[in-house]
């Protein structure tokens, strides 16, 4: 076959795919020469048969366009999918997301351009355990939010707990047994399976403990100041590690936060761990942990086996950000935003709702439901609904609502759809 008619029938059949649009602009007879290695008089024959035919249009010192119209020429869109590949929900009420209004954009692009500024800085790569003015200023942060009092050295940042999750099973044996509080906690209890540890559930008896005592499962249980006493003594009796996954601390609308385990501990053996995402946004993924005096020792030893997963340029953003003050403002425009919108959804389901045995209760941050209801899952999903649940005896339903990520606009059609599955 001729080289024209084989360019010819190249851009032929993605114009009939639909990977070329109409209106698509195709490559210069120059680039087009250059991409397929040919000459441009090849290019030149095979657009002017492909303009011929009418899959091309040309525009005089624009270029080449696509003039063919029709089904053929477009690929049906796909509906949008979440990261695990599955169709998102009409009714995003799981995922917690941040509400658009809660975050100032423009304020944390001037930190973001002032750390782009600094062009020497950004010619390294960022050093395995953090930006030490971060971890300073992390330092600073958790011991006027949670009386967590250490030095920037025990401080470890990476993008997101399951990264440092990552860090401490390859510092600690494998010859140990995790405790974790429920089978909710997946991405902990898989990173520790993957390491070869052996993963137990409420296990007083193992010897390193998973909890977040701020919120200790998927439903937003806390666990009691009575509760955390206990588990401090029990462990510091028994040598236990204790993980204390901080992450939702800044949010208990209801109560002020209740101390953290760390500060708690007389021993070394509890290991902090927190994030900024619900406190910015969950695009911005630094998260850190406070490692005992031993294992920070041990990390610095082995510190050449690690590498930094957040971003840098963030990183530094985030220093100025803190230093700054921000991070107290926005902790409570966060709050005002989902303390509202979620008292505005409760009333919604509390007026609708009107089953005997209807329980609804909220904490400022999630609703909780206790209905009746004999159906399974994808009676949730065919409904676009997402939420927490769980069935007991399959004849009731304890369900976790997160309104944070549903516009407001949505409350009716949510509501709607929430009365269909439950058939009231």
């Amino acid at each position: 076959m001729k080289k024209y008619l084989e360019l010819y029938e190249y851009y032929k059949e993605r114009i009939l795919s639909g990977q070329l649009r109409y209106e698509d602009r195709l490559p210069s007879i120059r680039e087009a020469s250059a991409i397929h290695g040919v000459s441009r008089t090849t290019v030149e024959n095979a657009y002017f048969a492909l303009q011929a035919e009418g899959f091309l249009k040309s525009s005089e010192r624009s270029g080449y366009y696509v003039s063919r119209k029709g089904p053929k020429n477009r690929l049906a869109p796909e509906p949008p999918k979440d990261f695990a590949g599955q169709v998102r929900p009409k009714f995003d009420l799981s995922s917690g997301d941040a509400d658009r209004q809660s975050f100032d954009v423009k304020l944390w692009h001037r930190y973001i351009n002032s750390a782009l500024r600094q062009e020497e800085r950004l010619c390294s790569y960022s050093e395995p355990q953090g930006e030490a003015d971060l971890r300073e200023a992390i330092v600073d942060y958790i011991r006027k939010k949670r009386n967590v009092i250490a030095d920037k050295d025990q401080i470890v940042i990476g993008a997101g707990v399951d990264t440092l999750l990552d860090i401490l099973c390859t510092l600690l044996p494998k010859d140990k047994t995790v405790s974790f509080p429920d089978e909710s906690f997946q991405k902990g209890i898989s990173r520790f399976r993957e390491y070869g540890f052996d993963v137990h559930f409420r296990d007083k008896d193992a010897t390193i403990i998973y909890v977040s005592p701020s919120h200790m499962t998927r439903f937003g249980d806390v666990m009691p100041m009575k509760r955390r006493l206990e588990l401090v003594e029990y462990s510091e009796a028994h040598g236990t590690l204790v993980l204390e996954d901080d992450y939702d601390n800044d949010f208990l609308y209801a109560t002020r936060p209740t101390p953290s385990l760390y500060a708690l501990a007389s021993a070394d053996n509890v290991v902090y761990m927190s994030s900024f995402a619900n406190v910015l946004t969950p695009g911005i993924r630094i998260s850190f942990m406070v490692l005992p005096e031993v294992l920070a020792k041990q990390y610095r030893e082995e510190i050449w086996r690690f590498s930094q997963t957040a971003s840098k340029t963030e990183q530094i953003a985030l220093c100025g950000y803190i230093r700054d003050g921000h991070i107290g403002a926005q902790i409570r425009k966060v709050r005002r935003f989902a303390t509202a919108k979620t008292r505005r959804f409760y009333e919604l389901l509390a007026e609708n709702l009107t089953f005997e045995d209807c329980h609804i209760s909220e904490n400022g941050l999630q609703i909780m439901l206790t209905v009746p209801f004999t159906g399974t899952r994808e009676d949730f999903d065919a409904a676009g609904l997402s939420v927490f649940w769980e069935a007991f005896d399959g004849r009731t339903a304890r369900l976790t609502l997160l309104p944070s990520a549903l516009p407001e606009e949505d409350f009716p059609a949510a509501l709607e759809a929430f009365k269909a599955v439950l058939k009231q």
